[in-house]
């Protein structure tokens, strides 16, 4: 509502008495000096215009601090891995006790992978001989040890432990079979064989 400009006061023994108002008006009545004139109140039914909040005013680093960095990702699972060294000949058997330390401390039979890089597992080569079918179909159950080589290993779903016997082949067939390892285990690689030729292909970059 707009303020009501004030009325100057001037006295009578200045400007000479005032005139005679026309007949059938009175003369107004002289208005006091208004005083600060308080907020209008809001009209009924319609609230007043409300002032939003300024935002809070930051400083540069302040506002370099809030924005996210490529840090903020969530970092990528690297699994623990765990050497076992072993001949050729004795991998296989590394990796099988390996496997019954991992079930005797509480680890179910369906979280462990087990792949080969030379001669198929004992188990492996005797599911195949019913067929890929039956095969396969054990592995996308998940309920118990699953054992491959690294000719077929591709397939193989992630699970929490793999253990890698290297055991033969070519170098080629071992740093894939450990660069696949690597990449299916959640939580714990194990490579049981030679040291020395297993940390050359783990050196490369697994």
């Amino acid at each position: 509502m707009p303020l009501i400009p004030e009325e100057p006061q001037i006295h009578e023994s200045a400007q000479g008495p005032r005139a005679t108002p026309a007949s059938g008006r009175t003369a107004p009545t002289p208005r006091p000096v208004p005083g600060p004139r308080p907020a209008a109140p809001s009209r009924p039914g319609r609230p007043g215009p409300v002032r939003p909040t300024p935002p809070v005013q930051r400083t540069p680093r302040e506002v370099a601090a809030a924005k996210p960095g490529p840090s903020s990702a969530a970092p990528a699972t690297t699994p623990q891995i765990q050497l076992i060294p072993a001949s050729v000949e004795g991998a296989l058997d590394a990796a099988e006790e390996a496997v019954d330390l991992l079930l005797d401390s509480g680890r179910a039979p369906g979280d462990v992978l087990v792949i080969t890089t030379g001669e198929q597992h004992p188990w492996a080569a005797h599911e195949l001989s019913f067929g890929e079918t039956s095969y396969w179909a054990q592995h996308d159950a998940g309920d118990d040890v699953f054992y491959t080589d690294a000719t077929v290993a591709a397939r193989v779903a992630s699970r929490p432990v793999v253990v890698v016997a290297v055991n033969g082949g070519t170098e080629a067939a071992a740093a894939s079979a450990l660069s696949l390892a690597h990449s299916r285990a959640g939580a714990l690689l194990i490579v049981c064989g030679d040291p020395q030729r297993i940390n050359s292909v783990l050196g490369a970059g697994v």
